[in-house]
């Protein structure tokens, strides 16, 4: 995986021009692009769209600086308008486009590398387990995509679940974990930057074909599946152990995403403020030696 990261960030320093970049990077990884994606978020701590934009932007203020005019940097890294073009640099840097020739002022973002290192083993408690083809039945609701902390819509989802659609879901739970879970899918940008809008469900996993109250659902194959047990403060912990199971777990393992799918659930403690027991379910395949 780390090979595939550099040669990522080689590729874009050769065509950071290109309008489509993300998606040609993607085209151009041997790996599955979601896997690529959460490993490279929790290592860099930030979007591969956020990435690009910093490097075009940071390459806009060295060419400003050489003295190139601002319309011609703006079409070449991408920005259709010298509006825009002005609007996005100033968030980035603090100043205008204008301004950089005559303050002599540059912001840099420097090229990514990534290196594997080891500083000392963190023990990662995890299991493999064999699933038959099930259904995941709840409710969903479209949500803002949203990285870290608490997504108040998905807050709004859980309180809109009546107690019809509750006695329903405890009725059709008859596979493990046994527990009301989350999952996410269908996002507006295949989980690649951190804005518009993804489908989020709360359910139950069942093998049962009645499925009433007005119930959704989303099939899922038989799959082997990871899981990763945590406990803490909430939901801190729990986002904590995902990105280590795609920036840790996935480089050195014997496994890899099988699919872009996962699900989780959480069990507040009520003795205890912000802290709860929570599992992560990756479905995952044997790594082809």
């Amino acid at each position: 995986m780390v090979e595939e990261l550099n040669k990522a960030m080689k590729y874009i320093e050769e065509h950071l021009e290109d309008e489509n970049l993300a998606h040609e990077v993607l085209d151009n990884i041997e790996c599955p692009a979601c896997q690529f994606m959460k490993v490279f978020h929790a290592l860099s701590g930030i979007t591969l769209a956020e990435y690009i934009k910093n490097r075009r932007l940071s390459e806009a203020n060295r060419r400003l600086l050489q003295g190139a005019k601002v319309i011609d940097v703006a079409f070449q890294y991408g920005y259709r308008s010298v509006d825009g073009f002005a609007r996005a640099f100033k968030n980035w840097s603090g100043m205008l486009p204008s301004e950089v020739q005559k303050m002599r002022k540059c912001s840099t973002y420097p090229r990514m590398n990534f290196e594997v290192r080891t500083s000392g083993g963190r023990f990662m408690e995890y299991r493999i387990v064999e699933m038959p083809a099930f259904v995941f039945a709840g409710v969903s609701r479209r949500v803002p995509m949203q990285f870290e902390g608490v997504n108040m819509e998905i807050v709004k989802l859980a309180e809109s679940i009546t107690d019809v659609q509750k006695a329903e879901m405890h009725r059709l739970q008859d596979i493990m974990p046994y527990e009301v879970v989350n999952i996410s899918y269908d996002s507006d940008t295949s989980f690649m930057k951190e804005e518009g809008y993804l489908t989020h469900m709360i359910g139950v996993l069942t093998t049962k074909k009645d499925i009433g109250a007005g119930l959704e659902t989303y099939p899922m194959e038989a799959h082997t599946w990871a899981v990763f047990p945590s406990e803490g403060e909430y939901p801190s912990t729990m986002q904590n152990t995902m990105a280590r199971i795609y920036g840790e777990w996935f480089l050195s393992s014997d496994y890899e995403l099988a699919l872009s799918l996962s699900f989780l659930f959480a069990k507040i403690d009520p003795e205890r403020d912000n802290y709860a027991y929570s599992e992560v379910w990756i479905p995952v395949t044997k790594r082809k030696q």
